[in-house]
């Protein structure tokens, strides 16, 4: 099937991001499509503390009245999973049997974090169990933790939690892969570290210790876990975008638009910060970008 409408913007995702974007242009009266597949990183965050005037909300709330906002500037919300986007002239967005139009579209689809398989992981997740200090941190100030990892940059992780958030630090790292001159800085900084492999959290209301494939139990009150994540973008694989060094993220100029004339990408999928509030302010900049862009038009 095909929607016939020729959409100003097409926005995938309603992470912050696409939702502050679809306010903005919602606001200049353009003719908006907002699609979202459900879930996503933000919603399932349960206190999110570092976002202008809300001294605590959690990621479901925030979603929610994001989607009330932008619905009542009439923007068209729909419930579905893109799986490819095309640029024929306009832009060709698929979703199941239907394939929409826009003049732009905004990818707000955000990431999912690679986590570690142990026992009561998700019972925690979000309220004691961490998967970013910029997000989280300060909920470890002057408690016991617990940081699992496997790269140079987890052992980073530890040392600048310990010169902001706590002393009492145990590192478990999964294989013994870091130079002894990262083990001698950890020595310094009197941070414990253990090669071994989490398999359970202990706990019923709260988390009491981390069990180890070896037996071996950490006793602990917060966990951060460190292995990364991976992008929400398989239906943009068509698209050849340009990406960082590494392969990975996506490179976007000021306005947050792709190397793909009409594309925007806000959010963790570009090479900024990933932080709500600052994917927030990439999708209001993105936004006016577009209206001009449109009014040029």
């Amino acid at each position: 099937m095909h929607d016939e409408t020729l959409y100003d913007c097409i926005i995938i995702g309603a992470g912050p991001g696409g939702l502050q974007a679809a306010i903005y242009l919602g606001r200049y009266n353009r003719k908006v499509l907002l699609i979202d597949r459900g879930g996503g990183r933000t919603r399932h965050a349960r206190h999110i503390e570092n976002f202008l005037t809300w001294k605590g909300i959690s990621g479901k709330q925030l979603i929610e009245l994001g989607l009330e906002q932008a619905a009542s500037f009439n923007v068209r919300i729909e419930k579905g999973l893109v799986t490819k986007v095309l640029k024929k002239g306009s832009f060709e967005v698929f979703v199941g049997d239907t394939t929409y139009h826009s003049k732009f579209v905004i990818v707000s689809s955000g990431v999912y974090d690679n986590l570690p398989s142990m026992e009561q992981l998700h019972r925690f997740l979000g309220i004691s169990l961490f998967t970013c200090i910029d997000c989280d941190g300060y909920k470890t100030t002057g408690r016991k933790l617990v940081i699992i990892g496997n790269s140079i940059k987890t052992v980073h992780l530890a040392i600048a939690m310990k010169e902001m958030f706590t002393e009492d630090i145990t590192l478990i790292l999964y294989s013994d892969k870091i130079p002894d001159e990262y083990k001698e800085e950890l020595r310094d900084e009197n941070i414990r570290f253990i090669i071994d492999r989490p398999v359970r959290i202990i706990g019923d209301d709260t988390i009491e210790a981390l069990e180890l494939k070896s037996g071996q139990r950490v006793a602990c009150e917060v966990i951060m876990s460190h292995f990364g994540f991976k992008l929400n973008d398989d239906f943009l694989s068509e698209l050849n975008l340009k990406r960082d060094r590494d392969g990975f993220k996506f490179m976007v100029n000021q306005q947050y638009e792709s190397s793909l004339s009409g594309l925007y990408i806000v959010g963790p999928l570009n090479t900024g910060t990933d932080q709500a509030v600052v994917a927030a302010g990439q999708g209001a900049v993105a936004a006016i970008d577009i209206k001009s862009r449109l009014l040029e038009l």
